[in-house]
This record gives structure tokens, sequence and C-alpha cells, in this order.
């Protein structure tokens, strides 16, 4: 069975850092996309950054290009969000997905993340 688990959220005031974290048991990240969501209350999830196995590449949501990062570490079986220069805006429950495809397959059970202005 596939389990992802998040960490590193909490709060922060607004120009901090936060670096975000998802293991995978049941599963490796090698070979598949991973990626970043985020739902705010009372929206919709939407995309933040993701991954690609299959090119290398990386992309993000213009709301955080340039602030956000996000690497995996094969070894550890880990994918990362660096998150930098927090707004309030970015204050939501994040997601961690892996699958074959951005989106798809499996979903972590979020952390909270909240910036105070």
């Amino acid at each position: 069975q596939v389990q992802l688990v998040e960490s590193g959220g909490g709060l922060v005031q607004a120009g901090g850092s936060l670096r975000l974290s998802c293991a995978a048991s049941g599963r490796t990240f090698r070979s598949y996309a991973v990626g970043w969501f985020r739902q705010a209350p009372g929206k919709e999830r939407e995309f933040v950054a993701a991954n690609r196995w299959s090119d290398g590449v990386t992309y993000y949501a213009d709301s955080v290009k340039g602030r956000f990062t996000i690497s995996r570490d094969n070894a550890k079986n880990t994918v990362y969000l660096q998150m930098n220069s927090l707004k309030p805006e970015d204050t939501a429950v994040y997601y961690c997905n892996t699958g074959a495809r951005v989106g798809e397959g499996y979903w972590g059970q979020g952390t909270q993340v909240t910036v105070s202005s």
C-alpha cells in the first residue's frame, strides 16, 4: 500500500521560509512524476509545483515562480518544497502527489501552512 506523508508545515510570518517534505512508503518516487498542490479555505485545490521523471522538467504555478523550489531525493524517497518569501496568500493545506502524470495517482493527507501578515 502506498502512503505519502507530508511534514514541515506551520505558522510563519510574511517573508519567512518553510520547507515541506513528503516521504513515500510502499513505492519509490523514482520513475514517477511528483507534485505539490494546495487548497485554501473556500477554494479549489490548485497546482503549485511539479517535477517530471521522464525528462526532468520542473515547472511552477506563476504565483510561486521564483519563490518556491521543488526537489527530490531518490535515495531518501522524499520530495521537498522549499518555500521562500512567503505571503499571506500562500496560506493553505499543501498536498504531495505522485503518479504517472502530475495530478494522478496517490495523495498525502496534507500539511497546513499559515502565513501571517
